[in-house]
């Protein structure tokens, strides 16, 4: 695989614009089996990061099922998953150590160490506001549609949700506008920040090098959007179970994904 070639030179000064490459359609798959080999070289530090994703998943829906909000469970489940780049940064640093030889430590993948830390931060702040935006919308679909009445347990929200005209009218338009946010921070994301770990740029460039990255490989990127919902959707749907082992595949394949679609400096 040539765009996965060595890159020695891990972080670079010079804060040039990165040079995006245009891919093979089917290179997600190669970003698959690359991130898989990288959880298969350390299964421990891997799967030990999904599973602390894997327990703030369920804290989450313990915490929301308890305050009688279950039925808020997939707006935010949707939001915290926006934050899924930012959150797999650790997972990227251990991909970049196998591709430079260099050893996997779990202290080197909890604390990461880079000169790009406040740019992280930035990116990070763009992902949150992001998130807030999607809930904030979330929460005025359902004033439009209910009007101001309390959110009932997700057993009753469910078959009113599927089963009554202004529960699909409602679902169809929050599809339609969370499938809007989602693909926009994915263009935000996709490769800004494993590219922070890689280059000396800042956020702004990151940000930017990622919409160009989609934009010149639009059904590639596409492809990968779509496996990447589809495998979160599958671990969501195992009662986040599933996500121990998908968040670590999908946190190594992005670094891959970064390294295909970004040239050498």
């Amino acid at each position: 695989m040539g765009v996965l070639a060595d890159n020695s030179a891990v972080v670079h000064a010079d804060g040039a614009a990165p040079v995006i490459r245009r891919i093979r359609a089917d290179e997600p798959w190669r970003w698959l089996e690359a991130g898989w080999a990288d959880l298969r070289a350390v299964p421990a530090i891997s799967l030990a990061y999904g599973f602390v994703f894997l327990s703030v998943s369920l804290s989450l829906a313990g915490f929301l099922f308890l305050s009688g909000l279950s039925a808020l469970l997939p707006v935010f489940a949707a939001g915290f998953l926006l934050l899924g780049p930012l959150l797999a940064v650790g997972l990227y640093e251990a991909s970049r150590r196998l591709e430079n030889g260099a050893p996997v430590r779990l202290a080197d993948v909890l604390f990461v160490s880079s000169r790009n830390l406040t740019q992280l931060a930035l990116v990070g702040a763009m992902l949150a506001g992001a998130m807030i935006v999607w809930l904030q919308i979330a929460g005025w679909l359902f004033a439009l549609f209910f009007g101001p009445v309390g959110i009932p347990p997700l057993s009753e929200f469910a078959p009113l949700l599927l089963l009554s005209p202004r529960g699909l009218a409602l679902l169809v338009i929050g599809t339609a506008a969370g499938g809007i946010i989602a693909f926009a921070v994915f263009a935000m994301s996709a490769i800004s920040v494993p590219l922070l770990l890689a280059r000396d740029v800042d956020a702004v460039t990151a940000v930017l090098a990622s919409v160009r990255a989609v934009r010149e490989n639009f059904w590639t990127m596409l492809l990968w959007a779509w496996i990447v919902a589809l495998l979160t959707a599958f671990g969501i749907a195992t009662w986040f179970l599933g996500l121990a082992v998908i968040f670590p595949l999908l946190g190594h394949a992005t670094w891959h994904a970064q390294r295909a679609l970004v040239a050498d400096a």
